[in-house]
């Protein structure tokens, strides 16, 4: 369910900043909307997982509050970044 290790690096590879960026606004976005991308199809086909879906909620949570902060710093690298994941905002 969670996503693999593998994926998260080529997310971190494809999004970070400069070399050994894992900690940027943009890499901890793209690693939580995979993140929710994947618990989304499990309560597509479990619906009544309801830790899963307390989990969901607060992983998007936490991506509204990093979006909120990177729309305040930056907004050019927020619409890039919600536009790259397909967010809509």
């Amino acid at each position: 369910m969670a996503v693999t290790q593998t994926k998260k690096n080529e997310i971190i590879k494809k999004y970070a900043r400069h070399e050994g960026d894992t900690g940027s606004a943009e890499v901890q976005i793209a690693v939580l909307t995979a993140d929710i991308n994947e618990i989304n199809e499990h309560m597509r086909t479990h619906r009544k997982d309801y830790h899963s879906q307390r989990g969901l909620m607060k992983k998007i949570g936490h991506r509204r509050n990093l979006l909120a902060y990177l729309r305040g710093k930056d907004v050019a690298r927020y619409r890039d970044l919600i536009q790259s994941l397909g967010i809509r905002r």
